[in-house]
């Protein structure tokens, strides 16, 4: 049973990385559709951010918050290294940004949003240094 449970921890954890790497993407072009006027687009961007969050994203975290803790359930000695205290912290930072998401989904969505297209490009790179430290450290297990 165990296995099933990491097969799907491990769907779960692809699929919301994917919708946490194309959502501030999004933004990157809903930002810069801002600064054009082009309201048209806007109204598609915010559509296509809502859907992705509500139907993929929360879905995708939700399922791995859960999936994970049974996992920390079966194997409770995981918690006593310090490999996975680094894991969580990591996680927990993700969990965070996701909710950062939310935020800019809403302003976007009231036309409230002021970040720039820059900005977004950057704020999009910050989960791939927590899945690089998340995967060295469930692969390597260093300490």
């Amino acid at each position: 049973m165990y296995l099933w449970i990491k097969a799907f921890h491990l769907i779960a954890m692809v699929t919301w990385l994917a919708a946490m790497f194309y959502l501030p993407r999004l933004y990157v072009y809903h930002a810069t559709a801002r600064d054009q006027g082009d309201r048209q687009a806007m109204a598609y961007f915010t559509t296509m951010e809502r859907k992705l969050y509500r139907g993929i994203m929360m879905p995708s975290m939700v399922a791995l918050l859960i999936l994970g803790g049974i996992m920390l359930y079966l194997v409770p000695n995981w918690l006593s290294q310090g490999w996975m205290h680094v894991k969580l912290t990591l996680v927990a930072l993700l969990v965070a940004y996701h909710h950062v998401c939310l935020i800019y989904l809403k302003q976007f969505a009231a036309e409230r949003c002021q970040r720039s297209s820059r900005y977004f490009r950057i704020f999009n790179e910050l989960p791939v240094i927590a899945l690089l430290g998340i995967i060295l450290l469930a692969v390597l297990k260093p300490f």
